[in-house]
């Protein structure tokens, strides 16, 4: 097969990352005898600083043109630090699923056996959870009409946003998220807050209609609050969970730390236009440069790329790999488990998990 890939790297620890998932998907399509070419675009502050636009429109062309967009991370200290700026890094990653049409985000929340005891939950309430958040993604308040803060006629300052959703929107996910449920345990779970949001009643409205269309697959309704808990209480209930972009973005840090990392957990963005198969962690600017942020977020996310244009052995292949490193302890500093005779950083993780590919 013969792939494009847009490649943005993004900020802070976004190259280093990038460069390691990169090399793996270089190694696996030497391995399986594809044909990959990368295209380099700007993003987030890095695109701001060079031509002022987090997401420029040379940047989307390239995304646009490719099969498929690999993405690092976008975010810096200079901009959350200033709640006046007009700009900022993240706008570019909206802009980004808005103009392609990715409106479907898919989060695994998957276990590691030998990364356990980094959970923050016990032992016997997290082994063995293996979940899928689906979130809605270009809807909700994060798109919806916005006023900033501002002094209104009573002297009071006030701002807005509005949680919006339309029934076509809320269908297409929905139907996403039974289609993984099928696919899986069949067992998927909408979360709302019905009892007192305008805009949840309208998903459970919906919900509850498409439901009969699936009845090869046990549908239920939590409210988002419950859904936090339960997630804490009892994460091997869910297989399938889907919800509106806000929730989504909360229940899906939540999921990402108790499996012990944030930098083991990929994610794919999916709609109408080029796939963006990206980690779900941030920038964390404060690694930049020291060799020390952890890559196989960013690697698996080049397996689900490879398993979204059907290569399955690829992924797997990826999979492996991963595991294979984390068993051997070959892992970055603040997943290592002590006492370990030799420190890996990025690079060597990266390196690792290439000639492990090579070798197979």
């Amino acid at each position: 097969m013969n792939l494009k890939i847009a490649v943005l790297a993004g900020d802070g620890i976004g190259p280093e990352i990038m460069e390691q998932g990169v090399a793996v998907c270089s190694a696996i399509a030497e391995k399986f005898g594809h044909e990959v070419s990368y295209k380099e675009a700007l993003c987030g502050a890095h695109a701001i600083d060079e031509v002022g636009d987090p997401f420029p429109d040379e940047t989307f062309q390239t995304c646009k043109q490719a099969d498929a967009v690999l993405f690092a991370s976008v975010g810096d200290p200079k901009f959350d630090n200033n709640p006046s700026a007009k700009v900022r890094p993240e706008q570019g990653l909206l802009a980004m699923r808005k103009k392609l049409g990715l409106y479907a985000n898919i989060r695994p929340v998957e276990t590691f056996d030998c990364l356990i005891h980094k959970s923050p939950l016990k032992d016997e309430i997290v082994r063995g959870a293996d979940f899928i958040c689906i979130r809605e993604l270009t809807g909700g308040m994060y798109f919806g009409k916005k006023v900033e803060p501002t002094v209104n006629a009573d002297g009071v300052e006030e701002a807005l946003d509005t949680n919006y959703y339309t029934r076509p929107e809320v269908e297409r996910i929905l139907r996403v998220g039974y289609q993984y449920a099928r696919a899986r345990r069949k067992h998927l779970t909408v979360i709302d807050k019905a009892n007192v949001l305008a805009s949840s009643r309208l998903w459970r409205k919906v919900a509850q209609e498409i439901e009969k269309e699936y009845p090869d697959v046990t549908t239920d309704y939590m409210y988002v609050d419950n859904a936090a808990m339960r997630m804490i209480q009892d994460p091997k209930f869910f297989d399938v969970m889907v919800t509106e972009n806000t929730f989504g973005d909360i229940l899906t840090d939540e999921g990402s730390v108790i499996t012990g990392s944030m930098g083991l957990l990929p994610s794919a963005s999916t709609g109408s236009s080029t796939p963006v198969f990206e980690p779900i962690h941030g920038s964390w600017p404060q690694g930049r440069g020291l060799n020390i942020a952890n890559p196989l977020a960013q690697i698996l996310s080049v397996a689900m790329l490879y398993e979204y244009f059907g290569l399955n052995k690829e992924g797997a292949l990826i999979r492996e790999a991963v595991n294979a490193s984390l068993d051997a302890n070959v892992r970055t500093p603040e997943i290592q488990a002590e006492p370990c005779s030799e420190k890996y950083g990025t690079k060597e993780v990266g390196a690792w998990i290439v000639n492990y590919i090579r070798r197979a």
